[in-house]
């Protein structure tokens, strides 16, 4: 029988990875994508730089790689980590991609305060939980979690 998931640890790695992504001159946000036995399968930060995709968001990027790579089959048993919530756009790609569930540091209302109208950022403020109720599948959803720690790679960056 599988371990249950370090849903902590795993989200703090996807964190982690938020905070290199703003080393690297991008925006603060990253995902990773895990398998059921909790190996870490891929990691994606935000992909807006140096293009000006709007879309590159690291959720959506990371369920195209995803998509494109993993038959359905593991998908459906996948848990993808991410730093913030997913945006309507991304849980949209989720759904699409099929996994089985979403762990999120710091939500999308949080986000919102914290980038404010940035034109870079213009957050929207809609739970993925709505979005994925819309669905005809379920999307297990956990967050938010640890959002302190999650909000920590955005202080000065949309000021």
């Amino acid at each position: 029988m599988p371990q249950p998931l370090d849903h902590a640890a795993l989200l703090r790695r996807a964190i982690a990875e938020s905070a290199a992504a703003r080393a690297a001159g991008v925006h603060p946000f990253a995902a990773i994508l895990v398998g059921p036995a909790g190996e870490v399968l891929m990691v994606q930060h935000n992909a807006y730089m140096p293009d000006h995709d709007m879309t590159g968001h690291a959720e959506r990027v990371l369920m195209t790689r995803a998509s494109t790579t993993y038959p359905p089959e593991l998908l459906k048993e996948c848990t993808i980590y991410t730093s913030a919530e997913p945006c309507a756009m991304c849980a949209g790609a989720i759904y699409w991609t099929g996994l089985k569930r979403v762990v999120y540091g710091l939500s999308e209302k949080a986000l919102k305060q914290i980038t404010g109208n940035h034109p870079e950022n213009p957050t929207l403020d809609l739970p993925c939980r709505e979005v994925f109720a819309a669905g005809q599948r379920q999307v297990e959803v956990i967050g938010p979690m640890l959002e302190d720690e999650a909000a920590a790679p955005h202080e000065g960056v949309w000021g």
